[in-house]
């Protein structure tokens, strides 16, 4: 009995979560197993999977912990900076465990702490500034696509070898059939890694989706 309750501390939700983070981070997604996890955390594997059947459900179990670090606003913030510090910090979650983002692919993430913290207080914010349902819906998907999107398209954990890698083929390109590309490396390679390209698109966004306060009346 003592050998099975110390297995199950060592099989807590956080603990699994954690830990299968860091093989994926360390190692790559393609080396997330319940074997080398049940190894990783000292557990039988069978205890393992009585916590998550499944590889699904262990994705589930690692993002949903993700989504736990995002942050609660303050009451009262306004509608624009709510709205830019949530999909901000979503998209620094995302960008650091890109092998968590591959493993997911088109998974829909739809854990508790994601709804808490980010779906329902964002969609409540937008409709209590005056969006309409539909509205409210459209502008966050277009947000959340955009984070999503710009966090998985390249590993912004390697920024030079996300470079290099381009480099290498662009140089294989011909420079008659595609001048464009050839002719502006030196302006494509660092565009590929800037987190301020992901920043600059969702303010725009933002600004784009923002409610217009009524004109002033005067006295």
């Amino acid at each position: 009995m003592p050998r099975s309750s110390a297995s199950l501390d060592r099989a807590t939700p956080d603990r699994i979560a954690e830990t299968a983070l860091r093989l994926v981070d360390e190692a790559g997604p393609g080396a997330l197993t319940f074997r080398a996890l049940a190894a990783r955390l000292g557990i039988s594997l069978a205890s393992l999977q009585r916590r998550c059947t499944d590889l699904a459900g262990l994705l589930d179990l690692c993002t949903d912990h993700l989504a736990a670090r995002l942050p609660e606003i303050e009451p009262g913030t306004d509608w624009a900076t709510a709205t830019e510090t949530r999909f901000a910090a979503l998209y620094r979650l995302l960008s650091d465990h890109p092998g968590l983002l591959a493993l997911r692919g088109a998974r829909p993430w739809l854990g508790p702490n994601l709804l808490a913290r980010l779906v329902e207080p964002q969609l409540a914010d937008s409709l209590a500034a005056g969006m309409t349902p539909q509205e409210a819906i459209t502008a966050y998907r277009r947000m959340y696509l955009l984070t999503l999107g710009s966090a998985s398209f390249v590993d912004h954990r390697d920024p030079r070898g996300t470079q290099a890698l381009t480099r290498t083929a662009l140089a294989a390109l011909d420079p008659q059939e595609y001048p464009a590309l050839s002719g502006n490396v030196a302006a494509i390679l660092p565009a590929l890694t800037d987190h301020e390209v992901y920043y600059g698109a969702l303010r725009q966004l933002v600004a784009a989706a923002a409610v217009p306060e009524p004109p002033a009346t005067r006295p």
